[in-house]
């Protein structure tokens, strides 16, 4: 079985999957998150592994918007969560007072920014596609007054020095990763199932549209364990809502949940039915 990753190796996207993997993968590492997501659509891959929610910068808006606008033949098979711990990697011994550039991946920038304005005050920050990306070209560079932020298992595959390790604002830092599938290639979820779903109106929706459509689940006893808008890029004004429910699609009473909502809404897609992989079960 083939799954897609974002690469290059030595990110945490390949630390989740090495975390949560079957025996026997070969792992294509992708240049983006999209390009991950799409090979899973194009059936080029048979699953990838992405990041869809971090305890610290919330969503991955990229994974989201794939799965609607774009990849609408895959779903969400299962879901996997790890703990992602940030380290200051430099091709060679640096002090971090030192340091003039960071450059890694916005997201982990983002994660470690109390670090940074603490550690690195006056260090320009350059973005990169991932993390492992960053430590990569950090080390093969002729800059010694710069750093990049990754894993340690990035530092190691690059031979690099780790200047500062664990840099994270908060150490519960942790990500949801999701494996993907083609629709047809996924499996009835387990027991302790959740479902992602994603709706949206018209534009001319009442004041309390969305209150009468939340009701939909209360009334049936279904849990909402996270709900967000996002644009549906058709205009100002026009959004698309993420919810995650317990329980499986195909079972009452989410389905009938689910029946319900239909009727309030233009549009509304399953993104899946999932839980852990079942190779972990």
């Amino acid at each position: 079985m083939r799954v897609a990753y974002l690469g290059p190796a030595g990110t945490h996207s390949e630390e989740a999957l090495r975390a949560s993997a079957p025996p026997n993968l070969e792992e294509i590492a992708y240049p983006t998150i999209y390009d991950a997501v799409m090979a899973v659509q194009d059936g080029t891959v048979d699953t990838a592994i992405v990041p869809i929610e971090n305890a610290l910068e919330g969503s991955v808006g990229v994974t989201l918007d794939t799965l609607v606008l774009d990849a609408k033949n895959v779903r969400i098979a299962a879901e996997v969560v790890h703990p992602i711990h940030h380290c200051a990697i430099a091709a060679s011994e640096l002090s971090l007072s030192e340091v003039e550039r960071v450059v890694s991946h916005p997201q982990a920038t983002a994660q470690c920014a109390r670090f940074l304005r603490e550690h690195m005050p006056h260090a320009e920050h350059v973005s990169a596609p991932s993390t492992a990306d960053a430590v990569q070209s950090v080390c093969e560079s002729a800059d010694e007054l710069t750093v990049a932020l990754g894993s340690r298992l990035a530092a190691k595959l690059y031979d690099c020095h780790i200047v500062a390790e664990n840099i994270e604002d908060h150490p519960d830092n942790e990500t949801r990763f999701v494996w993907l599938a083609r629709a047809n290639a996924v499996r009835e979820p387990g027991a302790d199932a959740k479902t992602s779903v994603v709706f949206w109106g018209g534009g001319d929706e009442s004041p309390g549209w969305l209150v009468d459509l939340l009701s939909e689940l209360s009334t049936r006893g279904v849990n909402l364990t996270r709900i967000e808008s996002r644009p549906r890029r058709t205009g100002l004004g026009h959004y698309m809502f993420f919810a995650d429910l317990e329980g499986a699609a195909g079972t009452p009473p989410v389905s009938e949940a689910l029946d319900a909502l239909a009727g309030h809404v233009d549009e509304l897609r399953v993104l899946g039915s999932y839980g852990l992989p079942l190779w972990l079960n």
